[in-house]
């Protein structure tokens, strides 16, 4: 039974997972918009007609959180809080089936690519003159841009190909005119994102052309940084980087999983790439680019990974001292190929592991936030929060890396989405403080 008065035609829709499910939430709003309803992301107001849930299906963790937001709007949709609840997304487009068996109180389930399918459900028109348009849920000065989809890697351990399907490069024409419509909304910044960047072009160019992209980005005027993320180690194109260095406006910042370091994870894993082939691409990297910020990405209890398997990367990480590290722990993702394996690190050695490693990078952290005391830095600011104006630097990406914190007192205003002249004072594990260069 309705307990309240629902707004016709207002929908509130929810993101679960990574930046790339967050483009396609903005790129549904935005057609939403377009089509006259009222759009909220991740509204707290309980006055939705209708919910849309993008969902998470990548690891267990990802997939119990969606689940569980189902089932919280399930609940208000029985309690009349909400009258049309819909689920799409990663964990739609693989669990169908078992979703609609076990959740059938769900109105409609849809894939990833089911956006057409999702608009004439709810009686709205596919616009297809809206290229590049979305509603940004980001602070409006960065954007995550997306410049492919799908996956044609053969990792063992990942189900991205069986949620996104083969790999597909958005042509550069088309993300040229996506630029240039970001930059005049006030888009500084902007974070390219795929499944794999350094695959982008092959498919449609018969090449890599990921420099080639980047360098006709850096021409959009108004573009500040453009920042590179999630780029594959074996085949990396080296060209990525001259063009890096001869830009101004691409920040010296590269996130590349790098997963494992021994050879017979690397192997088990399908890397395609060694021990000594990754430590000689990370020592090129950084010849080609000194300065840069490398950012990677470890998974700790993979199916077959010995004590000696782990106090390799241990050392490993510790002699490369990355400048930005994060850890997952495995997870056994069915029809994927390490799911043959057995899993046979329990969760309790996956979570000590993946701290082991965590505890040297917060030391290495310190240790590199410390030699920045005294220098200069060009901040992007974000947000204000408490006492605090809160900012990155070229080397640090939104969410997951560090933030420079500027004491908010009468002296000192900023404006939020501006760039400012910062000097480090202090610092802590993964935060920098500072003071602005007056001029």
């Amino acid at each position: 039974m309705k307990t309240k008065t629902l707004k016709k035609n207002k929908v509130n829709v929810v993101t679960l997972g990574c930046s790339k499910n967050l483009v396609d939430s903005e790129v549904l709003m935005g057609q939403l918009k377009a089509n006259k309803f009222e759009v909220e992301h991740e509204g707290h107001g309980d006055d939705h007609q209708i919910v849309i849930i993008n969902t998470c299906g990548f690891v267990d963790n990802a997939k119990q959180e969606s689940i569980d937001t189902i089932l919280r709007y399930v609940k208000a949709k029985k309690e009349g809080a909400v009258e049309k609840l819909y689920v799409t997304g990663c964990l739609s487009e693989r669990y169908k089936k078992d979703l609609e068996k076990e959740i059938p109180e769900v109105d409609a389930y849809f894939g990833t690519s089911e956006l057409p399918k999702i608009l004439k459900t709810l009686k709205a028109d596919y616009k297809h003159e809206l290229v590049g348009e979305r509603l940004l849920t980001t602070p409006f000065h960065y954007a995550y841009f997306k410049i492919s989809e799908g996956c044609d890697r053969p990792c063992s351990f990942c189900a991205i190909p069986l949620m996104r399907g083969k790999h597909l490069s958005v042509p550069i024409d088309e993300l040229m005119l996506r630029a240039k419509t970001l930059a005049a909304k006030g888009v500084k910044e902007l974070l390219l994102i795929a499944q794999d960047l350094t695959y982008y072009g092959l498919d449609i160019y018969k090449k890599r052309e990921l420099a080639n992209l980047i360098d006709k980005l850096s021409d959009t005027e108004g573009i500040d940084w453009i920042r590179l993320h999630y780029a594959f180690p074996s085949g990396f194109p080296m060209e990525v980087l001259k063009i890096m260095k001869a830009k101004n406006n691409i920040c010296n910042y590269l996130d590349m999983p790098l997963q494992h370091i021994t050879d017979n994870m690397l192997s088990s894993m399908r890397r395609g790439i060694t021990k000594q082939k990754t430590i000689d691409l990370v020592n090129k990297i950084r010849d080609t680019v000194p300065g840069i910020a490398l950012r990677t990405t470890l998974i700790a209890g993979y199916p077959g990974e010995t004590e000696k398997d782990h106090e390799e990367m241990l050392q490993w990480v510790q002699e490369t001292k990355f400048e930005r590290l994060g850890i997952f722990t495995y997870s056994h993702e069915e029809n994927t190929h390490a799911h043959l394996l057995k899993d046979d690190v329990s969760e309790k050695i996956k979570r000590k592991r993946a701290d082991a490693v965590m505890a040297i990078q917060q030391e290495i952290s310190m240790q590199l936030n410390k030699e920045k005391i005294g220098k200069n830095y060009k901040t992007l600011f974000d947000r204000k929060e408490g006492d605090y104006f809160i900012g990155r630097t070229e080397f640090d990406s939104p969410d997951v890396d560090n933030e420079v914190l500027v004491k908010a007192n009468n002296d000192t205003y900023i404006r939020i989405g501006d760039f400012e002249n910062v000097r480090i004072t202090d610092a802590s594990d993964f935060d920098l403080y500072g003071e602005l260069i007056k001029p």
